[in-house]
């Protein structure tokens, strides 16, 4: 098995697939052929010996002309009257068939051929979901499943005897019905599959593929669970200050990704973990969401890894690598659409598969947190093999279900299985199904197999789960054998078209809410026209916005309460940047010039309609010669963030976004990219914890001199301070103070003399209040902020002076 296509979306290939019928009347299910004017296609052949002939007509004109020449009803034309009779039959040559070719006799070409399947075509989906009531298997029943099922035994290359969970007829049936179009040329089915399927016409819609579409149906059927998941009682999985995470695995080139992405537009980070390759994400044709939320993984080596899921040493490594991005607890959900081309094999597919499908439900359970949720694709399921998977999901989740939705082709065997909140121990089976994987490695090359998960009497004597596999298999069977037959009908008569397809891409589209439009690539404005968009009001002046020197003269006029302010320390260049998509980001500094220009200097990774305050900055680490100088860019404050407006909230609040946000873009694989970090922000009166923070060290490039350097809080770095910045967080009139009676803080309005505890709305100074009421006290020469300084100006700002005024108003 080649694994150059591990995560080759294949679900356009003939395959069988699943659908539901609780009725399993197979008669009912298999259509026919007609002619206009006859009754089956058997008639077809038959043709009155008369010369007569009732169906064909010509107009007045022609006959007319036809007599002039002499012609006879029922005779020929010519002197001697023996020219032909017939019409000259029009030609069937259908596309590169060559002379000569003998082609199955189901397929001729007939302009009469119809489709009478009577086809029931619906938007009403729905989702048989398959509660378990079982707990996860315990370490004992495992070991059990492992001694008695595998067995190391000759590979199996058949299906047509895997009857446990399928009628026998039923299966001979879809067996057959598939062979036939072995020998029909790949363009004539995908043509007649184009126009038969009533979905076909939705295809990507404003997506890169079609999986993303299939994504968008299935949420749909299952309430949002993915992109917007809750608990067992109903509660958001997911707080408004936490992000939301997903995997998505043997998903080249992205589909199910960019809808997730799109989906949740804000706070969202994906991972990705596919073969390397020609099959690798395509983030550059994410034209729909932003793909600086996504961070492709490939196992060992990282982003140099080759993305071989069946690679034990690669599961390991992304498992760890999402683990590290976590916070140990995992992602919320997963999605899984693995395969690859088996052309000529179509019907044991599912065998071909078997150690794909093993290897995505365990790296699946390998990073999904307790309560997170699975959708992966799968192909047939008749064998003990993936049946036996199937029932480890179905003891480790609360729930599973077994969809083909609508927007999956009807005539292939592509379904999904679902898996709802994971249970707690669910480790346990991963590591069980991790072995498995080991035990079918050692087995590549060589001609045994093992055929069994665990052992056949568990999956038959569930009577709940094994009626469910059956009906699904049996409902499957029989759609598509239909929808075979109604491709067969479709590749006859080149003519035929399915006249529901337009109202079916309009209303499905519109149920799932997704944009009926042209997919296109984003256009890329300039940037003053995109900074006026988001400035809403057009409002320039924001970046004319200058810093205040703060100084002894004006510290008492300009900070009347030291609770109004927020404290970061500055070390680089303060500008503003703004991003419109990839590599398209600009930076203005309203001190040096007065336009926007392309920032290369720095490499960072921001999504389209992005604007806020930043500093560019070097940051050290280590000392001495060996240490190194990293350009970095900090956040100071931001408006608007991946097109999410926080301009209104307060700052604290703005703040926290904004870490989400640098949180959601980190991509450890990328070690082009500059640090993007958030400025550690102080009150006021915390002031002294700055100063704490304040260390000399060795610098390289500065001789034997050794500089005042900050020290970061979470990363093992520090760099040069210049200065502290101070921010207002409350608008006037409003002020807070604090209650020397209660000892708690307190909001004063000074216009009314009103009082309250509680924070009003009005108080709350946006973004363009803060930046106008922003001071820079700068460490300059003559500044004393550090007991190894010894130089000290009466005429500047100390440490002491700045220490002295915030006790004071703490008294």
């Amino acid at each position: 098995m080649s694994k150059r296509s591990q995560s080759q979306n294949v679900s356009d290939e003939i395959k069988p697939k699943k659908q539901r019928s609780d009725q399993l009347n197979e008669e009912e299910f298999m259509p026919s052929f007609s002619r206009y004017g006859s009754g089956t296609a058997e008639n077809e052949g038959s043709s009155s010996s008369s010369n007569k002939r009732p169906g064909l007509a010509y107009s007045s004109a022609a006959q007319k002309m036809m007599a002039n020449m002499g012609y006879k009803e029922g005779m020929g034309l010519g002197r001697t009257e023996e020219g032909r009779i017939d019409i000259v039959e029009t030609s069937k040559q259908r596309g590169r068939r060559g002379l000569g070719l003998k082609i199955d006799s189901a397929f001729e070409p007939s302009e009469q051929a119809q489709w009478d399947g009577k086809e029931e075509v619906s938007l009403k989906e729905t989702v048989e979901w398959m509660s378990s009531k079982e707990d996860v298997p315990d370490p004992d029943e495992l070991s059990q499943w492992k001694d008695t099922a595998w067995k190391r035994t000759k590979k199996k290359l058949t299906i047509d005897d895997e009857t446990t969970f399928c009628d026998a007829k039923l299966l001979h049936d879809l067996l057959v019905q598939k062979s036939t179009f072995d020998n029909l040329e790949g363009e004539e089915m995908r043509q007649a599959r184009t126009r038969s399927n009533p979905f076909e016409t939705i295809r990507n819609g404003i997506f890169q593929n079609r999986a993303a579409v299939k994504m968008a149906n299935m949420e749909y059927l299952c309430d949002m669970m993915f992109t917007s998941p809750t608990d067992l009682n109903g509660d958001p999985a997911v707080s408004a200050n936490e992000l939301l995470y997903f995997a998505d695995i043997c998903a080249g080139p992205g589909g199910f990704s960019e809808y997730a992405l799109w989906r949740r537009k804000h706070r969202t980070k994906g991972f990705g973990f596919t073969l390397k390759g020609r099959n690798d994400f395509k983030l550059e044709e994410f034209f729909a969401a932003s793909a600086e939320y996504f961070e492709p993984h490939y196992g060992v080596g990282g982003s140099r890894g080759d993305g071989d899921i069946m690679n034990e040493d690669n599961l390991q490594c992304f498992r760890e690598f999402v683990l590290d991005n976590t916070d140990g607890k995992g992602v919320h959900f997963v999605m899984a659409d693995g395969g690859f081309s088996v052309a000529g094999q179509e019907n044991i597919q599912e065998i071909l598969t078997k150690q794909l499908l093993l290897c995505q439900f365990l790296c699946a359970m390998s990073v999904l947190r307790v309560g997170g949720h699975f959708v992966c694709k799968t192909f047939d399921l008749f064998t003990p093999f993936s049946i036996g998977l199937v029932y480890v999901l179905y003891r480790c989740f609360e729930e599973i279900a077994i969809l083909k939705p609508n927007t999956s082709r009807p005539a292939n065997s592509e379904r999904y299985v679902i898996g709802k909140h994971l249970k707690p121990g669910a480790e346990l089976c991963h590591d069980f199904l991790f072995d498995l994987n080991i035990a079918l490695n050692q087995m590549k090359n060589s001609n045994v197999d093992i055929l069994h998960v665990l052992p056949l009497s568990i999956l038959t004597e569930n009577e709940e789960f094994s009626n469910y596999i059956r009906i699904q298999n049996e409902r499957q069977a029989l759609t598509q054998i239909k929808a075979l037959s109604k491709i067969q009908a479709y590749v006859r008569n080149s003519s035929l078209i399915e006249p529901l397809q337009a109202e079916m891409r309009e209303k499905s589209l519109m149920l799932w809410k997704v944009p009926e439009k042209t997919r296109s690539a984003p256009k890329v404005p300039d940037a003053w026209t995109k900074f006026q968009e988001l400035s809403e009001d057009g409002n320039t002046g924001l970046l004319n916005s200058k810093v205040v020197p703060l100084t002894k003269e004006n510290l008492g006029d300009r900070i009347e309460s030291i609770y109004d302010y927020r404290c970061l320390v500055s070390s680089g260049e303060r500008v503003f940047l703004l991003a419109l998509g990839g590599s398209h980001i600009f930076y203005w500094n309203s001190e040096t010039h007065s336009k926007w220009r392309k920032l290369d200097r720095t490499c960072i990774n921001l999504p389209a309609n992005t604007f806020c305050e930043v500093e560019i900055l070097e940051e050290l680490r280590g000392e001495g010669p060996g240490q190194r100088k990293i350009s970095a860019v900090h956040i100071m404050d931001a408006m608007v963030l991946g097109g999410e407006d926080i301009r209104k909230l307060h700052y604290t609040e703005r703040m926290q976004k904004a870490a989400l946000f640098v949180k959601s873009l980190q991509k450890l694989t990328r070690l082009e990219l500059s640090p993007l970090r958030v400025k550690e922000v102080y009150r006021m009166e915390d002031l002294q914890k700055v100063f704490e923070r304040l260390q000399v060290k060795q610098v390289k490039g500065s001789g034997q001199r050794r500089r005042l350097c900050y020290c970061m809080e979470t990363e093992e770095r520090h760099f040069i301070p210049s200065g502290l910045y101070f921010k207002r967080t409350i608008k006037d009139p409003w002020t807070m103070r604090m209650s020397r009676s209660r000892h708690m803080k307190y909001f004063f309005n000074k216009t009314n003399n009103e009082s309250t505890f509680n924070c009003p709305v009005e108080s709350i100074a946006p973004f363009e209040v803060t930046l106008g009421k922003c001071f820079h006290w700068l460490w300059e020469d003559g500044v004393q902020v550090h007991n190894s300084q010894t130089n000290q100006d009466p005429n500047k700002i100390s440490r002491f002076d700045i220490m002295d005024y915030v006790q004071k108003q703490q008294i």
